[in-house]
């Protein structure tokens, strides 16, 4: 018998659940593209977009995914023949690297591993031997999705600084926009990319880079750039199709809209990442109980090191893709796979916990591993659920 019937909960680490007024937003007949209500609603898109991001510069809104993000990123900033700085802590890091490397670019890498944030002593020795300023950028990731390390943004900005270094620092925010706290001016982030469906709340479909005049100064010698990913008629056009490069992505714009004014003019982008910290608290704090006679760990060890936005478990010899199947068949969830580059990935399951989520659902997602995990036989500690509540009503 399974208990799965009746309304699915997605908890993978994107897309991420849509709330429903989202979806009813973008429920309409096609706009007129060329002027009126649509061209006015996104011009009130693009400040909330920077809110969010914590910056008064530059935005360009694109139709991708985060990898169009990326390639518009290098395109705009890098010449062929131009070095950048790739940290890797999962597969994210390394796959902007990896790109950055098709187009041109040569790469300097420094892999941490999948179950480390950067090494900041790592990074400040890298600048200092580059005494000529051949990297041009340094690219990594706030998150990455694969193994849910947090990077701090602040220390590598400090490093640069320190080692009086010119290079770009770029940061991919993919995972974490909206979840995780973020201040792209105060932290002297020059270029970030993000996407819509993940803490924005928005289905797949458009990502957008935020950059600083540094930045588009880089774009005056980039021999990289080509018509479409070209960030500068999209930021101040002379015309709303300009924006986009042809045809608007209209409903994803009505979504987003709807999205931005739910999460910056409604409950606020702090009590957002408030939100997101509580929950995430009462899911540690539940893999901590349960860790203690068994195989439960988190993928990252240090609590400041792991991200709001999800959550990368080990639950032991075969037993996340145990889980992740009981989860789905028998109760209702699907929960995220791990990605290429974890070692014995049948160990692993990532929860999503972004953009539109609250206590209920998390509790039930808590809730459904618990059980399977008592109907598949893995020790665990019996009290988890009681340490995500005490979590929840504290803060409550």
């Amino acid at each position: 018998m399974s208990l799965s019937n009746g309304r699915h909960y997605l908890a993978i680490p994107g897309p991420s659940v849509m709330p429903d007024r989202v979806l009813q937003a973008m429920h309409r007949p096609a706009p007129n593209i060329y002027r009126g209500a649509l061209v006015e609603m996104v011009e009130s898109i693009v400040p909330d977009l920077k809110t969010v991001a914590g910056t008064t510069q530059h935005v360009a809104m694109y139709i991708c995914n985060g990898h169009g993000a990326w390639e518009a990123a290098l395109t705009n900033m890098l010449s062929r023949g131009d070095k950048v700085l790739v940290l890797g802590t999962g597969r994210f890091g390394l796959g902007w690297g990896d790109m950055a490397r098709v187009l041109g670019a040569e790469c300097e890498v420094l892999d941490f591993g999948m179950r480390s944030d950067v090494d900041i002593d790592r990074v400040t020795e890298t600048l200092a031997a580059d005494t000529e300023h051949k990297i041009k950028a340094v690219l990594v990731v706030q998150v990455d999705t694969a193994t849910s390390v947090k990077n701090d943004i602040q220390a590598l900005r400090a490093a640069l600084d320190e080692a009086g270094h010119p290079a770009l620092l770029c940061t991919d925010n993919i995972a974490c926009l909206g979840c995780d706290e973020y201040h792209m001016d105060d932290w002297g982030v020059d270029l970030m990319v993000a996407g819509c469906q993940k803490g924005l709340m928005t289905p797949p479909g458009m990502a957008f880079v935020y950059f600083n005049d540094k930045a588009d100064a880089a774009r005056e010698t980039a021999n990289m750039v080509t018509p479409y990913w070209d960030w500068r008629p999209r930021v101040d056009p002379d015309y709303f199709y300009r924006y986009f490069c042809g045809t608007a992505p209209t409903h994803h714009l009505y979504g987003l809209r709807e999205a931005l004014t739910m999460i910056v003019h409604e409950e606020g982008l702090e009590q957002v990442w408030r939100r997101h910290s509580v929950l995430t608290e009462a899911i540690w704090s539940a893999l901590e109980v349960w860790g203690q006679p068994g195989p439960v760990r988190p993928n990252i060890a240090e609590r400041d090191k792991r991200s709001h936005a999800v959550t990368t478990v080990n639950f032991g010899p075969g037993n996340g893709l145990r889980l992740r199947e009981w989860m789905e068949s028998d109760y209702g969830v699907t929960l995220g796979i791990p990605l290429e580059g974890m070692d014995a990935p049948d160990d692993y399951l990532r929860i999503g916990h972004m953009g539109h989520v609250n206590a209920h659902m998390v509790m039930g997602v808590l809730a459904g591993l618990q059980a399977g995990m008592a109907a598949l036989q893995i020790p665990h500690g019996a009290t988890g659920l009681e340490a995500a509540m005490k979590v929840i009503s504290e803060a409550a």
